[in-house]
């Protein structure tokens, strides 16, 4: 087995693998992995520049998961959870999805000193899309 490349894994729960790679590929994600969804075995690994999302199920077992299954179906899955995806050039990435992307927050440059906006996916997980940063830099992050 090779070593971990990072030590934090985002794992999306999702009842549908085709509507996940349409959205992401339109983004400009690529299927890296994939596991066709058998009972609780579906597993779903794309990559856009530096950015990996992990899915998980992929049919109607995401419902049955020990945890989501006390949550009512049409919960928004990503209720409370913002993604970040950091990207090279901010304001061409905003101009390649906002003609099919949900913006729910536009372009703009923020008071921390990054460009950035948002938008929802399918399953409603609030994703925040802006320019490149290290995150130990020292600047203030304070949500709008």
């Amino acid at each position: 087995m090779k070593p971990a490349q990072n030590h934090v894994l985002i794992e999306l729960h999702v009842p549908d693998f085709e509507k996940v790679k349409d959205y992401y590929r339109k983004l400009g994600f690529q299927v890296m992995r994939e596991t066709k969804p058998e009972d609780k075995n579906g597993y779903l690994v794309l990559k856009m520049e530096d950015n990996i999302l992990c899915f998980w199920a992929g049919n109607e077992s995401v419902y049955e998961q020990s945890y989501f299954r006390r949550f009512p179906r049409n919960t928004k899955r990503g209720y409370g959870i913002e993604i970040v995806l950091m990207v090279v050039d901010v304001e061409a990435y905003y101009n390649k999805v906002k003609g099919f992307a949900n913006v729910v927050g536009p372009l703009a440059l923020r008071p921390w000193g990054l460009k950035d906006f948002r938008i929802e996916d399918p399953f409603g997980y609030y994703i925040r899309i802006t320019s490149l940063y290290n995150i130990f830099d020292d600047f203030n992050l304070t949500k709008d």
